[in-house]
């Protein structure tokens, strides 16, 4: 199973305020035990949402609200993506990392979908062209 694990954003991290030495190592040390593990397939920190936008959709009409947004305890500061036998143990990893910001913080996990989770809908046609996509995306990436 894959797991988003996202990292909610603060104050700090709204603001701009930058991770420490002793954090940015911490965090590389946690992030070498993921990849060792076989469990980190990817991840990174993301820019304030003062840098960002949103797009609101109603019917065919798109509305674009630049950042920053009001909500920062909704937000997310980074994000990782897990492959992880189950909820419990992505559960095990995140109770292992680093707190990721100065004071509490917040981490949440949710389980990516698979093709198998769109039953029926996910045709053979629309399957091939998932995996068309994905093949494409790995050759997208550097080094790939």
């Amino acid at each position: 199973m894959r797991f988003m694990v996202l990292i909610k954003a603060d104050a700090n991290s709204e603001a701009g305020v930058m991770p420490d030495e002793a954090l940015l190592t911490e965090m590389g040390r946690f992030n070498e035990e993921l990849v060792k593990a076989g469990v980190m397939l990817g991840g990174e920190g993301l820019h304030p949402s003062s840098r960002g936008a949103r797009v609101r959709f109603s019917g065919t009409a798109r509305e674009v609200t630049d950042g920053p947004f009001a909500e920062t305890k909704e937000l997310i500061a980074g994000y990782w993506v897990w492959q992880c036998a189950s909820l419990q143990e992505a559960i095990d990893w995140v109770k292992r990392c680093p707190n990721p910001m100065p004071g509490e913080s917040e981490i949440e996990i949710r389980q990516i979908f698979d093709s198998d989770d769109f039953g029926d809908a996910m045709t053979p046609e629309l399957r091939a062209q998932e995996d068309r996509l994905r093949e494409q995306i790995e050759r997208n990436l550097p080094g790939g």
